[in-house]
């Protein structure tokens, strides 16, 4: 005995509409032309818009974020090769001259740099 009662689930078959009446089945079936189907309310083009600003806002704090990290790491490598360079030219110095001369002038060039910048 089979009953059906409206609480047992029916399966649904897709609905199909035969062949088409001009004969060009590999088309798509078109649909009603509806202007006004893609318009959203202002208030909906409003929110879409500050989720949007959110977002723009986020990706620049993170793209200035990545840029100063790198300007930091250029400066630092910068940094480290002048002090590189300015210790070969003492080295060098040291190697013509004497001991205290060279410490002496290295004092002198610290003060003038100081007074320049």
């Amino acid at each position: 005995m089979s009953t059906v009662t409206s609480d047992t689930p029916i399966a649904k078959t897709p609905q199909t509409s035969g062949m088409r009446k001009n004969g060009k089945q590999w088309h798509e079936t078109k649909k009603a032309f509806r202007p006004t189907a893609g318009q959203t309310s202002y208030a909906k083009r409003q929110a879409k818009d500050q989720a949007l600003a959110v977002v723009k806002a986020q990706e620049k704090e993170m793209k200035e974020e990545k840029e100063a990290e790198r300007q930091r790491r250029i400066t630092a490598l910068k940094e480290k090769r002048e002090a590189k360079e300015e210790k070969e030219r003492y080295e060098k110095m040291a190697a013509k001259m004497h001991q205290k001369r060279v410490d002496r002038l290295k004092r002198r060039e610290k003060r003038n740099k100081l007074l320049k910048s």
